[in-house]
């Protein structure tokens, strides 16, 4: 007989497992770069994230039902603005009860092979938590393949209680409510994720400019010894 599903409240991650990354919420505007994201794992990959082996176009029916109204999704971004990690948090659809709101979140997340070691899984789930218990959500799940030991070592690191049932696992997470702290944390976090990205999107034209500077001057250069040769 399994144990019983007991939910114990969170706990903070190791302060040492890795160092602040910023991350930053996604809109249906970022539809295209999760799609990327999504189609560029791996059939590994892949089934840990989803379960099984996702066609390309399972994949695509997947990010075209993503709930932004609904649901927060949130993403990494690396200096060239590519998407290297991403977390979908889903939130359970209220009961019909007036005035009932969702309990509970459901946790995915994916990390690109090259971010790999750097500790985004585990400040994405971070970053979820403090969303989830900003909302008023009482609890945090995440359906995982028993396999798939560096999310649930995330899990576990924060307090969840861990369920195997063969091939699958679920993890449950009691959250604490929101309070002035939690609320003045993820307003900081937000903020500072934005101004990351723009400082990123500003590096990123100043590069374009150089290059094509850089491309103007060699023309010039080409065109200037054509004409004393």
């Amino acid at each position: 007989m399994p144990p019983p599903r007991t939910t114990p409240s969170a706990q903070p991650l190791p302060a040492a497992s890795y160092r602040w990354v910023p991350v930053r919420s996604l809109a249906q505007r970022h539809r295209p770069r999760i799609l990327a994201h999504l189609l560029a794992l791996d059939e590994s990959d892949r089934y840990l994230r989803f379960g099984y082996v996702a066609s390309d176009s399972q994949i695509g029916r997947y990010v075209d039902g993503i709930d932004f109204l609904r649901d927060e999704v949130f993403g990494v971004f690396n200096r060239r603005l590519d998407l290297v990690a991403m977390a979908h948090l889903a939130y359970t659809p209220p009961s019909s009860a007036p005035g009932r709101v969702a309990s509970a979140a459901e946790f995915g997340v994916s990390v690109c092979v090259q971010a790999r070691g750097r500790g985004f899984g585990a400040r994405l789930f971070e970053h979820a938590v403090l969303h989830a218990r900003n909302r008023g959500i009482d609890t945090l799940v995440i359906h995982a393949l028993s396999e798939n030991t560096a999310m649930l070592r995330i899990a576990s690191h924060a307090g969840a209680t861990v369920v195997r049932s063969g091939s699958e696992s679920e993890a449950r997470l009691k959250l604490p409510p929101e309070d002035l702290v939690s609320n003045v944390e993820q307003l900081f976090d937000d903020q500072a994720a934005e101004i990351d990205y723009r400082v990123k999107v500003h590096a990123r034209q100043v590069d374009a400019l150089l290059s094509g500077l850089s491309a103007v001057r060699s023309l010039f250069s080409v065109t200037a010894r054509n004409e004393t040769e």
